[in-house]
């Protein structure tokens, strides 16, 4: 990265027409698990549940809600897209420990985001680059994380790791959006790029998992 090493942080997935409720436990039986209660989103607008991964690092389902935040704020605005075309993966963040060169690249101030979990601990966190996934879902967007290490979400003891993204899209677009070189593996992440002609962003992930070995999402 610009500004230290990259750190793949967290997939998004959106919950589709049945609701958050039903596609995490759908998500959950599939993997052999329970999603936790993430909390809700004030300034975005969404709520979510957490899957843990092993990293650390971890995956989301969000669901918009009736909110108007959700109307002003543009990852309100994302997820809804992404529901209204029926769910499903809408993209990738990593984490970077300063977002001033990413504001002076993408010319605008990162947003601060928070939510609180169910048991009242505050996350807090500034983000920038979601106009950039809306226009090409295939680049992530980037997080810097205000609150300490212990409180983020990928705290929490996950036990699946995140064998693969397949991504359809461009490695070089991508690579031009990150400002560094993204090889076939890190972290011990693949990154499979196909379909650079094709509607971009994330196709499918491969987890590891230890109740049903690899699952494809």
């Amino acid at each position: 990265m610009e500004n230290g090493p990259m750190h793949v942080d967290h997939l998004t997935f959106v919950a589709g027409p049945d609701g958050l409720k039903v596609e995490a436990a759908r998500l959950g039986e599939r993997l052999g698990v329970s999603l936790k209660d993430g909390g809700f989103h004030p300034r975005f607008g969404t709520r979510n549940r957490i899957l843990p991964l092993v990293g650390p690092r971890y995956i989301e389902v969000v669901e918009v809600l009736d909110h108007p935040a959700a109307d002003k704020a543009v990852y309100g605005q994302a997820v809804r897209a992404r529901s209204e075309m029926g769910g499903g993966w809408m993209g990738w963040s990593v984490a970077v420990p300063d977002l001033a060169p990413y504001e002076t690249r993408l010319e605008r101030k990162s947003v601060p985001g928070s939510r609180h979990f169910p048991d009242g601990r505050l996350l807090e966190w500034h983000q920038i680059g979601i106009r950039g996934l809306i226009a090409d879902p295939q680049l992530p967007y980037f997080i810097h994380w205000e609150s300490p290490a212990d409180v983020q979400p990928s705290a929490l003891d996950g036990q699946i790791r995140l064998d693969t993204i397949e991504i359809s899209g461009s490695r070089d677009r991508v690579e031009d959006w990150l400002g560094e070189t993204l090889p076939d593996q890190l972290e011990g992440i693949n990154f499979e790029f196909t379909s650079p002609n094709g509607h971009p962003g994330i196709n499918a992930t491969i987890l590891e998992t230890p109740a049903k070995g690899l699952v494809r999402i």
